[in-house]
């Protein structure tokens, strides 16, 4: 039996179903970087009309207690700060703002920090009484408690900040049993977790807010200081990280504007660069991988939202690591129909007219957008040519490796493509060896045993021991690359076993003597 299809679905009326206090646990669990989270409270300073942001860790000897985000924007009155922390508050955005969904302070806030607390002064009169409030997990999840802070703290922690950066007003974000802070801060792991965390994080507010941080009114400032001393470790200003801020470019026709029209939305211009090859400088590595770092770098507002990718234009490959195409959102209503951005705001999910319009983008002279892209992959193959030699494809490297080392290997040999990577492991094998080879499951095992004197004392991770690794890459690659081992390879890996077996046990006879 059939029916007739329906093409809308009937109702019969409505029913008021209010979300699960449980839904502030699935708030804080949208995947938030670390980076992305603390570069969300700062763009709400932005937004603010801040000139100042402080970043700032606190720390209590060894033992990190809270990190604190002070801008010396407008601040919020007790109604204004009551939106700001309500889930999903409706509050009128200005046209140029960077927040949109009124979501991102209390999501980004307990991702990663079992409390958060807001405390807010506004300018109205010298005498005017900063307000606060605060989300616990615990009370959020129990019904959407937010309490309220005692206004004599409120009044103290502005006072803690003024004139850094907070005169006459300013709001000051407090986060409270962070999740990545380490537990025990013994041994230097509190130092080593902030040189870590910090220069991550000045790259990534550097990168992703660049343009704002060029201008000469706006400054964000990370610092590191002793609570129970008040010794100051740590003040330096975020520098921006251009992404196109080459010093010339690596192709004589670029920079190039092209225009690609979308039917539901208009014009929409992308300014296609060159990089020169084998560049250095931050600008250009400090974006991830080559794969990662290509492509399109979406702004909105002046607010870098997605530094690289293709958005299913096409795949990534070796050969286009030079290739950036700028794209400035336009403020339109209809951009959200071809332009999603994501909550977290690093990234943009592009529709399939956005890729149409690809196909058919030109510049002024009618060249074709294709034609930009050919262009960035000439320059490359170019740039390999003038070493005079050529080099044999391999495997790339994986797990295990560092990125940056994997990003080396990317940049000095082609890559073999379609191949399961090569990973590194450590592992506890039999101390008559160095390590050992998984021709099936493509992996370098280094025993676990010499672990320890390897690294000297540090702490290991996944991605530790880097030399080392970049070493035993190099010389056995080629081992993956074979289907077996000839006569003068075997020799080749028993002479490299029984020389790396004898140093690593100096290094461990070392390690007793320093003992």
């Amino acid at each position: 039996m059939t029916t007739e299809w329906q093409f809308e679905v009937p109702t019969t009326g409505s029913k008021h179903l209010p979300p699960d206090a449980r839904y502030m646990e699935a708030l804080s669990s949208q995947g938030y970087g670390f980076e992305a989270a603390i570069a969300d409270l700062v763009d709400n300073s932005i937004d603010a009309g801040a000139k100042d942001v402080v970043i700032h860790f606190l720390r209590d000897g060894d033992r990190l207690v809270s990190l604190l985000i002070v801008d010396d924007g407008k601040g919020m009155d007790e109604e204004e700060l009551d939106v700001a922390m309500t889930v999903g508050g409706r509050r009128d955005y200005d046209a140029k703002a960077l927040g949109m969904f009124g979501t991102g302070l209390k999501s980004a806030s307990l991702s990663h920090a079992g409390a958060v607390t807001v405390v807010s002064k506004v300018r109205r009169t010298r005498a005017a009484a900063p307000v606060g409030r605060r989300w616990t997990m615990e009370r959020a999840v129990a019904g959407y408690q937010c309490d309220i802070v005692a206004p004599e703290y409120a009044q103290q922690l502005i006072d803690r900040y003024y004139d850094c950066p907070i005169v006459w007003q300013g709001t000051i974000v407090r986060w409270d049993a962070v999740k990545d802070f380490p537990h025990t801060g013994g041994g230097g792991q509190t130092d080593r977790y902030l040189h870590r965390t910090i220069n991550k994080l000045g790259l990534h507010l550097g990168l992703h807010l660049h343009r704002f941080l060029a201008r000469d009114d706006f400054n964000i400032t990370i610092a590191v200081e002793d609570v129970s001393t008040g010794v100051e470790y740590m003040n330096f200003g975020v520098q921006p990280l251009d992404p196109f801020a080459y010093p010339i470019s690596g192709h004589p026709g670029y920079a190039r504007d092209f225009v690609a029209d979308i039917p539901s939305l208009g014009p929409v211009t992308l300014t296609a660069h060159v990089w020169p090859p084998k560049s250095n400088i931050d600008e250009f590595k400090a974006v991830g991988t080559g794969l990662d770092r290509q492509g399109f770098y979406f702004y909105r507002h002046d607010r870098l939202v997605q530094a690289g990718g293709w958005n299913n234009f096409r795949q990534p490959e070796q050969h286009l690591a030079l290739a950036r195409v700028t794209v400035d959102l336009p403020d339109d209503t209809a951009t959200a129909k071809v332009f999603r951005l994501t909550v977290k705001k690093d990234g943009v999910d592009t529709s399939p007219e956005f890729v149409t319009a690809l196909e058919t983008a030109t510049d002024a002279d009618g060249r074709a957008f294709a034609q930009y892209v050919a262009d960035a992959d000439t320059t490359y193959r170019d740039s390999r040519k003038r070493t005079g030699t050529t080099r044999k494809p391999v495997i790339p490297a994986g797990k295990g490796f560092e990125s940056s080392v994997r990003e080396a290997i990317e940049e000095e040999l082609p890559i073999i493509p379609g191949e399961e990577p090569i990973s590194v492991r450590w592992q506890k094998i039999d101390n008559s060896t160095f390590f050992e080879i998984d021709r099936e499951n493509r992996t370098i095992i280094l025993n676990h045993h010499y672990r320890g004197a390897i690294l000297g004392g540090r702490r290991g991770g996944l991605n530790d021991a880097p030399t080392l690794k970049s070493l035993m890459y190099l010389l056995l690659h080629g081992v993956f690359e074979k289907e077996y081992s000839g006569s003068r390879e075997k020799d080749n890996l028993q002479l490299w076993q029984s020389v790396l077996v004898a140093a690593a046990r100096a290094e461990l006879d070392r390690v007793a003597e320093d003992d």
